[in-house]
């Protein structure tokens, strides 16, 4: 057991030719007698398919989280001269903690997980895992550059999405940016190369404080808010949606109870990627007579109950037949006979996903949290097995495994993320959820999925060896983080420039648009070749 810094260093320059020689294998131990080329394929073809499950699973956790927050509270005030009761509903989630929490989490828990994975199976190791930081540190480009080209060009031509609520924005943003230069700081400036238990667990503490200091911007109070006028979203800021589906073998009422949500409140479209109503109205009222409500409590419930736990089997079951269909609505209504096979063969080649999936319990049931927990699970486990497929290409291939976090990783599991933020340019009428989301995710992605991971890791360094833990390839990550810096000025400089000469973010003349799509990614490819080069080179 080494017991001071150099000779833990020592021992893992030792220790690195072992790691070339690469005996190590996904399945079976006849891999090894497979081409390095054969074997690359096979584990890059292995990656690909484990980043398309990410995308399947994580529509489910979208769904599970639409239910999640449209739990409401019941609250009942009785008049006493009237001896009559008024009922009100109000959401149990803050709009604003909501978007941070529930949406960005998730959006970013693929990364989160592959994290905190590697710093699990490193501990008592040497070193800190590296897979880690070069992805969220790549998934924070991905976001910022790929992600805002997309929403930039998702409007319709000549249509303006601005971002209503500045200083809601300003805050986020703000988080964002100390995120990465904190974690500079402790990589440059503090204790280069490093990273001590403190450090960790500040990194930690920091996600409380944005989410405090975006709550009190929020509520607009006194101090901690920025004096900036909001501006209000106009009511129907979510389009009309009538494809909702229908429950008609449901009765109403039992489903209501089922999916966590009133009978009246059914009109009421809910975005699960801004989490606010289509009324804007956040709570709901009616009013009885005291000894009806009385009454209407003490009904038996042996029966309701009954129908309840069969209707949630028959959405279950429903789960299983969806999974097994190859063929659907939408693939019928193709006219090209190659199209229809096309899309038959894309849902045979997600089949076993969309079977595993299954599994998951229906969105309808607790409102949403089973489904949500058991997502997560899924979305670590395939985490998992991404950090080994991910070892086994740097190996066979020789490629530097932070280049590889930088690129494939980074993208890969910041595919939910895109697909949130374009889904959210093309419903809402303003740009809010869909640049807030990216935003968001990339605070999260230092707080809480390179903090914990570290804080993880240090604490057992600590306690077993009175150590710091060791960064591997430190330099060329704050090489990376600089990189991010200037290209990510050159980004928000472009939205900010956009603001005050089209009025607004996203959108606008389609030429102005796709220019701003190809400056956009011009600042992506800029940081993954020189963050490459800087890693390769230190």
């Amino acid at each position: 057991m080494p017991q001071n810094m150099a000779a833990r260093r020592i021992l893992a320059v030792s220790e690195f030719p072992v790691l070339r020689t690469c005996e190590s294998y996904l399945l079976f131990r006849g891999e090894l007698g497979l081409g390095d080329g054969v074997r690359a394929f096979l584990y890059i073809f292995g990656l690909a398919y484990c980043f398309f499950g990410l995308s399947t699973i994580t529509a489910r956790f979208f769904r599970s989280m639409e239910n999640v927050v449209k739990h409401e509270s019941k609250v009942v005030e009785i008049d006493p001269d009237r001896n009559t009761e008024t009922i009100r509903y109000e959401k149990v989630w803050n709009y604003t903690i909501a978007d941070i929490t529930l949406l960005a989490f998730g959006t970013s828990f693929p990364q989160i997980s592959l994290a905190t994975i590697d710093a699990i199976r490193n501990i008592g190791s040497l070193d800190a895992g590296g897979l880690g930081p070069g992805t969220l540190v790549g998934s924070a480009a991905f976001d910022l550059f790929p992600i805002h080209a997309v929403c930039v060009v998702v409007p319709k031509a000549g249509e303006l999405k601005k971002i209503s609520d500045i200083g809601v924005w300003l805050v986020e943003l703000f988080w964002s940016f100390w995120a990465y230069f904190w974690l500079y700081i402790i990589l440059e400036v503090w204790s280069p190369g490093v990273v001590t238990l403190w450090e960790s667990l500040l990194t930690v503490l920091q996600f409380g404080l944005l989410l405090i200091h975006a709550y009190a911007q929020d509520k607009q109070w006194p101090y901690l808010s920025l004096p900036i006028e909001r501006i209000e979203r106009p009511e129907d800021w979510v389009p009309q949606d009538n494809t909702s589906p229908k429950y008609h073998d449901i009765p109403s009422e039992d489903y209501s109870e089922i999916s966590g949500f009133n009978e009246e409140g059914n009109n009421n479209i809910v975005d699960i990627f801004s989490v606010h109503t289509i009324n804007g109205a956040g709570q709901r009222h009616q009013s009885g007579n005291s000894s009806d409500a009385a009454e209407s409590s003490t009904k038996p419930s042996y029966w309701k109950n009954i129908v309840q736990e069969s209707h949630v089997f028959s959405l279950w079951k429903q789960q299983f037949v969806h999974a097994l269909m190859l063929e659907s609505a939408e693939s019928r209504k193709l006219s090209n006979t190659y199209l229809r096979i096309a899309k038959i063969l894309w849902q045979l080649f997600l089949s076993p996903w969309r079977l595993l999936f299954a599994f998951v319990p229906p969105y309808q049931v607790a409102h949403g949290w089973i489904a949500f927990i058991c997502s997560l699970l899924f979305i670590s486990g395939i985490a998992y097995i991404v950090t080994k497929l991910t070892d086994l290409i740097s190996c066979v291939t020789g490629i530097n495994a932070y280049v590889i976090a930088f690129t494939a990783l980074a993208s890969g599991t910041s595919w939910p993320d895109l697909v949130a933020s374009k889904i959210a340019a093309e419903r809402q009428t303003t740009a809010d959820s869909a640049i807030a989301n990216i935003i968001c995710s990339n605070s999260v992605n230092i707080y809480v999925g390179i903090g914990i991971p570290w804080l993880i890791d240090t604490a057992y360094n600590y306690f077993a060896y009175k150590e710091p833990l060791t960064i591997p390839n430190a330099e060329g990550l704050g090489l990376s983080l600089l990189v991010f810096f200037c290209t990510s000025a050159g980004c928000i400089s472009v939205l900010v420039f956009r603001r005050l000469t089209l009025g607004a973010e996203l959108g606008g003349p389609r030429l102005w648009a796709w220019v701003t799509f190809a400056y956009f990614m011009l600042l992506w490819l800029i940081f993954v070749v020189l963050s490459s080069l800087a890693v390769i080179s230190t």
